[in-house]
């Protein structure tokens, strides 16, 4: 029998990663064999310098950037292992994404880009507005769903994404630097929404930040240093 992924004794596990990329003549080891589980409902933070290989191994975890060695196992199913439409459907269904740039179209107003991962995968429809009205209240946009993204302040354009990454309801989110591009307060307050929204749901959050303050704010807190968690 196979287990439900609530049943998994870990939501994301990552065995012997490894990720190099070749610059020129020089090849690059970013992730040097990595292993790392992740339970149900937990909020983890990687941090690290510039360069040490947390975006990647971000990117690895959900699925976006094939290792060239080791596993990664989400809701006891390995990833990669499928074609690239089913991995395509798995993510748009069970994994949402926040990253720095936002990544809002500019043509859209707030409610249709949180509506577009529900338009892809086909699931649009009355249930799904009132789903992302709903969520954009529950994010203080309540009175700014018709407005463009360049109507919108940094932090506002964030609570967007925010609410699009979970218009599907996922179980797993990943979060890339998520305060970035924005100041020291208002990156305190996206974060401290995040990990109120993900605990009042028990869903498990990802998080790569440069911010150390931010990071102690989750369960669990991991460095990333020449390729290799190290602490």
């Amino acid at each position: 029998m196979i287990a439900s992924p609530m049943e998994h004794p870990f939501h994301l596990s990552a065995s012997q990663l490894r990720r190099s990329y070749t610059i020129g003549s020089r090849t690059v080891d970013v992730l040097k064999g990595i292993d790392l589980d992740i339970l149900h409902g937990e909020s983890v933070f990687l941090v690290g310098a510039s360069g040490a290989g947390k975006t990647t191994l971000l990117y690895t975890l959900a699925g976006l950037e094939k290792p060239e060695a080791g596993s990664v196992v989400f809701e006891g199913e390995a990833l990669y292992a499928r074609g690239d439409n089913a991995e395509c459907r798995r993510r748009n269904q069970r994994i949402g994404f926040v990253f720095q740039g936002y990544f809002l179209l500019p043509e859209l107003t707030a409610l249709e880009n949180v509506l577009l991962p529900a338009m892809i995968g086909s699931t649009h429809g009355p249930q799904a507005q009132e789903r992302a009205e709903n969520i954009l209240e529950r994010v203080g946009l309540a009175d700014r769903m018709q407005h463009l993204p360049a109507e919108l302040s940094g932090g506002e354009q964030q609570r967007v994404a925010i609410a699009r990454s979970l218009i599907n309801d996922p179980t797993l989110l990943f979060a890339d630097e998520p305060t970035g591009n924005l100041d020291s307060r208002t990156g305190a307050t996206i974060i401290e929404l995040l990990l109120t929204l993900i605990r009042e749901n028990r869903r498990t959050l990802v998080v790569v930040t440069h911010d150390a303050s931010l990071a102690q704010r989750g369960d669990r807190r991991l460095e990333i240093r020449d390729g290799q968690i190290v602490a």
